[in-house]
């Protein structure tokens, strides 16, 4: 691995491979990012769903009642 960073020319080592990790670095990023978000949304869907029928559940032993 030694030989194959040296025999690279030194515009690469300092300028392509550098940008190359930020890219994939950002790309990293974004994917956990994008995988915290989609859980917060898919929890609070969740809550909306059973807050919903809860809801439904209270209206029709209401109902039922009178």
């Amino acid at each position: 691995m030694t030989e194959l960073w040296k025999a690279l020319p030194s515009w690469v080592r300092n300028i392509v491979v550098p940008i190359l990790a930020i890219i994939v670095a950002w790309w990293v990023l974004s994917a956990i990012v994008g995988l915290v978000f989609g859980l917060m949304t898919f929890v609070i869907k969740a809550l909306l769903v059973v807050a919903l029928a809860a809801v439904v559940v209270i209206l029709v032993k209401k109902a039922s009642k009178s």
